[in-house]
């Protein structure tokens, strides 16, 4: 199966390694990136096609579907393009940069008829959060009751800004929250307290972000990008009758001299390397089967949605207002 991969990035070329290497039953056949020296370069290395235009790889009768991993900000307008051509397609986050381009996505793909669309939140498929879910549903500690969340950067770049703390790193535990619970958010509250003296000039952080769902459980999310140690995501979910914990997996801790060392992820695309595998796994024995599974266009536009509410609540509650879920995504999230 070839998979046209349009964006050559840091995400982009490690799927295009992904695809390579490690995921059976397709390959890059296709690229499009609109630093063409780049993307000729990683073509070249994996024996890929380069295109002119993003459009080319979607129109590109080779292409069996499509890999979104350029800017967000094109994410909505390529996603709606595969829809016309009929052509299953992976989308990075988010699907969409503002709710309204994302509900439209959802408009189209309804209308369509079937699901060609799968949003890239792979945490659902990193084993620590599958055995939290599945803890959860086999009733081992009853039902949910409380949420809570850690989600620690070493750094990020100059360019990160406020909202980008909520767009580009809440949304993970959003999209967690939803798909763990089986709920909706519908409220949302974010209080900034003591800041980091290390974060940069207008940058808030860290923060604290409270959830609410629709079945009354509360999610807490400490998100703090300037903690300097490493990557470190953590969760606990608080049950009736028990508790399961997500901590921070390791290899290799040593314990001598009367003390433990250890050893933490230092970015996220080590710590969830193996995630990523199995997400572009799944989706290729999916699409081998005639099938489009995992995150739906609902579940990246109800991301947005909430992301935004976070946005707006400054420290006032916010409600989430969706629009009404068609049929074919009521069996999600």
């Amino acid at each position: 199966m070839n998979i046209g991969v349009i964006g050559t990035g840091n995400i982009g070329t490690e799927h295009i390694r992904r695809l390579a290497g490690h995921v059976s039953g397709a390959r890059p056949g296709a690229v499009f990136d609109v630093d063409t020296e780049r993307a000729g370069a990683i073509a070249a290395a994996v024996g890929a096609s380069v295109h002119r235009e993003a459009h080319d790889v979607i129109d590109d009768p080779a292409v069996d579907a499509v890999l979104i991993a350029s800017p967000g900000d094109t994410h909505a307008e390529l996603v709606l393009a595969c829809i016309a051509a009929d052509k299953p397609v992976l989308c990075e986050k988010p699907l969409a940069t503002t709710s309204g381009a994302a509900l439209k996505v959802v408009e189209a793909e309804a209308a369509h008829g079937r699901r060609l669309v799968q949003v890239g939140f792979m945490r659902r498929y990193d084993p620590g959060y599958l055995q939290v879910k599945s803890v959860l549903d086999s009733g081992q500690i009853g039902e949910a009751l409380m949420l809570h969340c850690v989600h620690r950067n070493p750094s990020v770049p100059p360019t990160f800004t406020t909202d980008m703390t909520l767009t580009d790193s809440v949304v993970h535990e959003i999209d967690v929250t939803r798909w763990l619970l089986d709920q909706e958010i519908v409220a949302t509250t974010v209080l900034g307290g003591r800041q980091s003296p290390l974060a940069a000039d207008g940058l808030r952080d860290p923060k604290l972000v409270l959830l609410e769902t629709d079945a009354g459980v509360l999610v807490d999310v400490e998100i703090f990008v300037n903690a300097r140690y490493g990557y470190d995501v953590r969760c606990e979910l608080v049950g009736a009758t028990g508790t399961v914990t997500l901590d921070t997996p390791s290899t290799g801790t040593v314990t001598r001299n009367g003390g433990r060392a250890q050893p933490i992820h230092p970015d996220w695309q080590e710590r969830f390397s193996q995630a990523y595998v199995d997400e572009l796994q799944a989706w290729v024995a999916g699409l081998a089967r005639g099938v489009t599974g995992g995150p739906s266009v609902w579940d990246g536009y109800a991301a947005t949605a909430v992301a935004e509410a976070c946005i707006s609540s400054r420290g006032t509650r916010t409600t989430v207002d969706l629009a009404d879920r068609p049929s074919l995504y009521r069996s999600t999230p």
